[in-house]
Parts: C-alpha cells; sequence; structure tokens
C-alpha cells in the first residue's frame, strides 16, 4: 500500500490521467455504471470521496450532496467541497445515506481505515458505492511486466481486488448487492486503438470471458444486527396483577 507522501501523488497523477483518452475510456465506462447503481438511493445526505471535478452523484436525486478533497483544486468551485483526510472524515456517525468513492482506496495509504470510517459515517442501511483497477485484468498483468512503460496512473501493486474488498466488507457487516468489472480493450494509448477494440467491451461482458476487466465498480450496503428476545412469548403472558397496577397508576397519575 502506498505510503503518507505517495497516496497524494497517487491522486494528483489520477487525475490527471483521467483527461488522457485511455482515462476518458474508463472515466466514461465507470460513470455509466455509478449512475445506474445510485440512481434509486434515497436519503438525506450524500457524499462523494475524492475526484471533486468528477461529478459521480449528479443521477443521484438527494438533496444535501457534498464533495472531498485532500487538497485545494483550482479547476472545482463548489460551495460544498470540504478539506479534508479521508481516513478521518467530518462527518457525524450515521449520518450519511450515500457515500462513493472512486479510486480512493487504491490512493490511501490507509484503506482499511477509511472503510471503518464509511461504516462510522453511514447510516444503517446506508449504500457505498466505489471503483478500482483490477489487479488480476490484462491491464494489470501487463502492468507488472518488467521493463515496460506504465499506461496507468498507480501503480498494480496497490491496486485492490474485488474479492479483497468484499472480504473487508464482510467484516464490518456490509452486503455486497452488485459488482461489475469493465474496460476490457488492451491498454491503448491513442483513441483510434481503443475505438477499433471497443467490440472487446462486449465479449467482456459476458459470463463465460475468464478475464476481468481492467476497472470494476461495486455497490453494498450496511446492515445493523438487531437483538431480539427470544424464550418468552410476550402476547400469550396473563398478568392480571400488572395491569391492575397500570391501571392504577394511570388513575394516580390523573388525579395529579
Amino acid at each position: 500500500m502506498p505510503d503518507k507522501s505517495e497516496k497524494q501523488v497517487n491522486s494528483d497523477a489520477l487525475m490527471q490521467w483521467l483527461n488522457t483518452p485511455l482515462g476518458r475510456y474508463v472515466r466514461a465506462w465507470e460513470h455509466r455504471q455509478v449512475s445506474d447503481l445510485v440512481a434509486n438511493v434515497f436519503g438525506y445526505h450524500a457524499v462523494q470521496l475524492g475526484m471533486p471535478h468528477w461529478d459521480l452523484l449528479r443521477g443521484n436525486r438527494i438533496g444535501n450532496k457534498f464533495y472531498t478533497s485532500v487538497q485545494h483544486c483550482s479547476e472545482t468551485v463548489r460551495s460544498n467541497l470540504l478539506i479534508t483526510e479521508h481516513e478521518a472524515l467530518p462527518f457525524a456517525a450515521q449520518s450519511v445515506d450515500l457515500l462513493i468513492l472512486p479510486h480512493v482506496l487504491e490512493c490511501s495509504a490507509a484503506p482499511h481505515q477509511i472503510l471503518r470510517e464509511v461504516d462510522r459515517v453511514l447510516r444503517p442501511d446506508g449504500t457505498v458505492v466505489m471503483t478500482g483497477f483490477s489487479p488480476f485484468s490484462l491491464w494489470g498483468l501487463r502492468e507488472r511486466l518488467p521493463g515496460m512503460a506504465p499506461h496507468l496512473p498507480i501503480a498494480p501493486q496497490h491496486y485492490i481486488s474485488l474479492a479483497r474488498i468484499n472480504d473487508w466488507l464482510e467484516l464490518l457487516s456490509f452486503e455486497l448487492q452488485s459488482a461489475q468489472d469493465g474496460c476490457f480493450v488492451p491498454l491503448c494509448l491513442q483513441r483510434k486503438w481503443l475505438k477499433r477494440w471497443r467490440f472487446m467491451d462486449r465479449f467482456g461482458s459476458k459470463v463465460w470471458w475468464p478475464i476481468p476487466g481492467g476497472s470494476y465498480v461495486l455497490k453494498a450496503v450496511k446492515r445493523v444486527n438487531v437483538m431480539t428476545l427470544v424464550g418468552l412469548e410476550w402476547s400469550h403472558q396473563k398478568t392480571p396483577a400488572g395491569r391492575a397496577a397500570v391501571a392504577a397508576s394511570q388513575r394516580t397519575l390523573t388525579k395529579h
């Protein structure tokens, strides 16, 4: 995982890379998936962590929306932008209904702490949506080849697989509702080659395709275990003395 000094470098490089032809291709696919996943999420407060210039909350109808960044962004002017560390969010416990994390865990020195913060601030049955690069895709494998110039903004050893994130979420009592991978074209830097290989996205979305796509989007819901008392059938307990005591107390309160 990146250390404290690396995480800002990763975040800055990712923001710049999203404006390249390959970055716009990834961005377009992730935006479509996230928009579909959050369209019917309701509540009072929605928050996007990171990438404030990329509005992934646009397709959601929650009224109070906030965006965060670890630094001031000259290209992003928002009245609802908060500058904060994602490992220590400035929100009250159980106060947020929807959280979106675009490649946030990969750029953090403490991804476990971010997930603990996600668990803390989300309401019961709150929704979290995350995106990331797959370490087991053709992209991830290509980036690991020695001597090859990197095409992606984050080193492959920082990627977190869907399976690992799912394990982490299960430990926090989250329920995975959706997981989709995409961006199956080879790593091409030029737009014309990206267009020629776009047919791979149709094949890659089939269930029989053995290799995951370069990017993924997942949606999970926070579940809270509720304790219930068992062993007594309260509706069948006959306590006339208890009812008489309650009636007497009510008469006493009325008199006073």
